[in-house]
């Protein structure tokens, strides 16, 4: 239809440039439609009747001014300048996707790489062929070029549209390519085509016509989209799996996620399918268990009915640390919450608690546990005090606060607390106490400024009087506070604890913070104090716990309740969980579907903890059968970081062990894993991605076709700007949508006029 009216295709409005081609200037067009507007008004109101008005009037002569406008325009001889390839000059690439989701059979039974074959035998490569040249290639994880279309088999384990087409555009340097013809679902698994692909092909002007194959969207199926799991943790630490996923033809219907370590069920919970289409993110808590790296499977089971059954698992990989992380809590006054808190982590053999005990103004207590191990490993380890030196408080990967007063440290120290934090990237946590936050004088210190609260300016901040905790919207679903499995059950949980006899107004959360627990003064008038606040602060975090009296939750429960000791691991170790070595190693994905190449990186630090950019650091991979080392590199833009890139020749897990030197000197070492996976991309997002072929093309000078309508590809692709062309003027002034539009607009006239009595 609208070449029939516009006397061409579409395709060449979208390439042509617009012209008037009588050489006359379009002022003078403009001012011959005011000119003949001008005098047709003065003929419709001489010659209007009583009967006409001047609304009536004046829509006649808009109708009779808008037809000598065309009547104008068409004298004016518009024309498109196009630029069309010349025959037998030019090569066309036409290119097949041959990865593992072009074997889907959709309606009909046929599968997609079929109806591609079927409909370039069925004419449209003979078309291309007697006008052009015309190449093969097959698309996977590369680019291949191939002979004949026999040669496309479907098996590719990936999809690589992108740099598949850098290929292509890097051919058109040196051979006449004018356009290229994409066959394909646009199931691209390597996160899509950038835009150094997309300036590249525009520069070239290589238009890029895309045929869509599959169903949009599949009748029946869950897919997981994605699975959040952390990279590295702490032996037994309780993990969340947040779980990404949606659905088509299940909604309201239950089914089982679970979490697996190989064969073995670590967790799992029943969920609610929501409706079709919607993302929706669920979490399951499992426990990490012993040290060593896991491969972590997250898998929906499969439902009766579903057309695509590999999708419902995910694998991850988690590096469960064997390290055993330093934490010193200073504490400033003999009292309950100091012993409970040291009772509370005794059954946590992973973490290596040292405790100074102010009992005097000048006397110090010190302490080493390593779960209900008690004594100082090293006797002379703090015997002079808080450590006044960055080694020496840089050797610990967390610290606590009591119940003790900003001047009981120099400037000096205070100042190493905030670096501890930011530099160093530790963990610090803050008690409520008489002499603590805005009572202790911490509001006028440098520690103030990475506190997640904004400390009162006022004494007598510590109250004791009674109050119930509440737990938050976010404290409901985090790890910290997470008593419970279900959110819901953990909200009841928190209303059932004990009440505490003391808490702290720590002031209002920063904007980057968050209240994980709120206190609810007994007394009444008080409104919901903030109780457990944490914010990140550099590389470090910070957190706030306003009270002393937590100890009451152990005292008013059934001895066998350890709901205080998990409350206070779960602090803990989300205190030094994170905190980075000297030497910290990864790479950003863990798991490789279907790719070979990957990134590892390394932060390296010096004694310090600065930056050290003139450091030896290698890389030793170990994996089945590989060995080898290698050389890392300084990162341009980052100080301090190290990158290589490493090609996995097979399928398997690595291990790489980074070492840092500087010199003789090492500074330190770490270790992480990664693993390669084939065949397992292209099990995700069969479904034909229209709306990525559609931009693509749209953004080349492209088309995109259903196959039903690739049968015009043979025509639009002559109009191009690429490879060897001439330009060619196309009239305008003929085509029939002018002449219907001049008709139009005289019977619109008409049929007024008759309407009103007036012709």
């Amino acid at each position: 239809m609208f070449e029939f009216l516009f006397k061409y295709p579409s395709t060449v409005f979208h390439q042509g440039t617009f012209l008037l081609a009588s050489g006359w200037p379009l002022w003078l067009l403009v001012l011959g439609v005011i000119a003949v507007g001008g005098a047709l008004g003065v003929l419709v109101l001489r010659k209007r009747s009583a009967r006409m008005g001047n609304i009536k009037a004046g829509m006649v002569w808009l109708l009779q001014t808008a037809l000598a406008a065309v009547v104008l325009f068409m004298l004016w001889h518009p024309a498109l300048s196009v630029a069309t390839l010349k025959p037998q000059q030019n090569i066309v690439a036409v290119v097949v996707d041959d990865s593992a989701s072009m074997s889907v059979a959709d309606e009909g039974g046929a599968t997609r790489r079929d109806r591609a074959n079927a409909l370039l035998n069925g004419g449209l490569l003979q078309s291309l062929a007697d006008k052009f040249q015309v190449r093969l290639y097959r698309l996977s994880d590369h680019l291949e070029r191939i002979e004949k279309l026999d040669q496309v088999t479907a098996q590719g384990t990936a999809t690589h549209i992108g740099e598949s087409l850098k290929q292509v555009v890097a051919d058109a340097n040196s051979l006449p390519i004018g356009a290229v013809v994409l066959l394909s679902d646009g199931a691209d698994n390597s996160g899509g085509i950038d835009l150094e692909t997309i300036s590249e092909i525009r520069r070239q002007r290589i238009p890029v016509h895309t045929v869509g194959f599959g169903r949009e969207k599949m009748s029946k199926d869950i897919e997981i989209t994605g699975a959040d799991i952390p990279a590295r943790t702490l032996p037994d630490s309780r993990l969340e799996a947040v779980v990404n996923f949606h659905q088509q033809g299940y909604s309201g219907q239950k089914v089982k996620l679970t979490v697996r370590d190989g064969g073995k069920i670590l967790a799992g919970r029943d969920v609610t399918l929501k409706g079709d289409g919607v993302q929706q993110t669920e979490s399951v808590l499992f426990n990490a268990g012993p040290a060593g790296v896991k491969t972590i499977d997250v898998v929906v089971d499969t439902l009766q009915g579903e057309e695509n059954t590999r999708n419902n698992k995910v694998t991850r990989l988690v590096n469960v640390d064997s390290r055993k992380p330093r934490i010193l809590y200073l504490e400033g006054e003999p009292r309950w919450e100091f012993k409970f808190l040291r009772r509370a982590v005794e059954d946590d053999r992973m973490i290596d608690l040292f405790t100074m005990l102010r009992t005097t103004q000048n006397k110090i207590y010190r302490q080493e546990q390593i779960g209900s191990q008690q004594g100082l490993t090293n006797p002379k380890e703090l015997e002079n005090g808080y450590p006044t030196k960055v080694e020496d408080l840089f050797g610990f990967d967390g610290l606590i606060f009591g119940s003790v007063d900003a001047p009981y440290l120099t400037p000096q120290q205070q100042e190493l607390v905030k670096n501890f934090v930011d530099r160093r990237g530790g963990g610090v946590l803050f008690l409520g106490g008489r002499d603590s936050l805005a009572d202790g004088g911490w509001v006028k210190t440098p520690v103030n400024e990475m506190l997640p609260t904004v400390l009162p300016e006022k004494k007598n901040s510590f109250v004791r009087v009674g109050a119930n905790v509440e737990v938050t919207a976010a404290g409901r679903d985090s790890l910290i506070t997470r008593l419970e499995e279900d959110p819901g059950k953990n909200v009841e949980r928190w209303k059932k604890m004990p009440y505490i006899m003391n808490f702290q107004d720590a002031g209002q959360p920063k904007p980057g913070a968050t209240v994980l627990l709120d206190a609810i003064p007994m007394s009444g008038g008080g409104g919901r104090i903030p109780l457990l606040v944490t914010q990140p602060f550099g590389r470090g975090r910070v957190a706030i716990f306003a009270t002393g009296g937590s100890w009451r939750w152990q005292m008013l429960q059934p001895v066998s309740d350890k709901t205080h000791e998990m409350f206070y691991t779960q602090l803990l170790r989300w205190l030094v969980n994170d905190t980075p070595r000297h030497v910290t190693g990864s790479t950003p994905k863990s798991l490789l579907a279907d790719e070979s190449n990957v990134k590892l990186r390394a932060d390296v630090r010096d004694k310090n903890y600065l930056p050290a950019s003139d450091a030896t650091v290698e890389a030793h991979v170990e994996g089945d059968g590989v060995s080898e080392t290698i050389t890392m590199t300084p990162e341009p833009l980052e100080q301090g970081v190290y990158g290589a890139q490493w090609t996995a020749p097979k399928v398997g897990s690595y291990l790489v062990e980074v070492s840092a030197k500087r010199g003789e000197e090492e500074i330190g070492t770490d270790a992480f894993t990664f693993r390669r996976e084939d065949g397992v991309a292209e099990n995700f997002h069969v479904e034909q991605n229209r709306e990525l072929l559609q931009k693509l093309s749209s953004e080349t000078g492209g088309r995109y076709y259903r196959p039903d309508d690739a049968n015009k590809l043979g025509r639009d692709i002559n109009y191009s700007e690429a490879g060897i062309t001439v330009r060619e003027t196309r009239d305008l002034w003929d085509m029939p949508a002018l002449f219907a539009l001049l008709i139009l607009l005289r019977s619109a006239e008409w049929v007024l006029r008759r309407k009103w009595g007036v012709i």
